[in-house]
């Protein structure tokens, strides 16, 4: 059975998602951040794999998480220092390390990522050393491994255009089987947006209304 690792960070106006706030204001791109948090947990859940854990940024229990309702006895740990290959190195060998089976990490940016791709993703880990769902920004929003391997997150240049590429070349140069995805879109900036899926984003919304429907909480989905 195959193991769920969630990056999430916490949803607060002004320090997620900031590269929306021009479109849609520092509340309305939390409350869409808050809202892709929902709909990922909700996919994760239904995928019904082994096992899902949470890991979050800031650290479970930080007040940037109250007002945040997650599933009740899920597991949530803490991203920790480092940049976003150490944390997800760490939360990688921490997760195979306690469990026997291969493990997928994904995030949160993504309304086109389903329960589907999870239940895929997973049972190509059985055929396959390495599973990785690449966007079209030139990342990817999911990586499955069946061992730690370091050397993928290393001096990468995050957030840029090359990053699902070098990646794939670095699986390779190891000798690793690869089952790479089709190519989804994740919500980073304004242009992002025309992706969202219909209904996921109410169109009227500037971030300004506090009735807004993304203000629901991560266990409303």
């Amino acid at each position: 059975m195959t193991r769920l690792v969630i990056f999430a960070k916490a949803p607060q106006p002004g320090a997620v998602k900031t590269r929306l706030i021009p479109a849609l204001g520092a509340d309305g791109a939390a409350a869409l951040a808050r809202a892709m948090l929902a709909h990922t947990l909700q996919q994760a859940l239904a995928a019904g794999l082994e096992a899902v854990e949470l890991c979050l940024s800031p650290a479970p229990g930080d007040p940037a998480w109250h007002g945040v309702t997650l599933p009740a006895g899920m597991l949530c740990t803490a991203q920790g220092e480092g940049d976003l290959g150490e944390r997800m190195d760490r939360a990688l060998q921490r997760a195979l390390a306690l469990h026997t089976g291969p493990v997928l990490l994904i995030g949160t940016d993504c309304p086109a990522l389903g329960s589907e791709h999870l239940r895929e993703a997973a049972r190509q880990l059985g055929q396959h050393d390495a599973a990785l769902l690449p966007v079209a920004d030139g990342g990817y929003v999911l990586i499955g491994l069946r061992a730690p391997c370091p050397a993928i997150f290393r001096h990468m240049a995050w957030s840029t255009s090359t990053v699902a590429a070098e990646t794939l070349q670095r699986l390779a140069a190891l000798g690793l089987r690869v089952w790479q995805g089709p190519v989804l879109h994740d919500i980073d900036n304004a242009a992002d947006l025309a992706h969202l899926p219909a209904g996921f984003m109410a169109p009227e919304y500037e971030g300004k209304s506090a009735s807004s429907p993304f203000r629901k909480s991560a266990s409303s989905s």
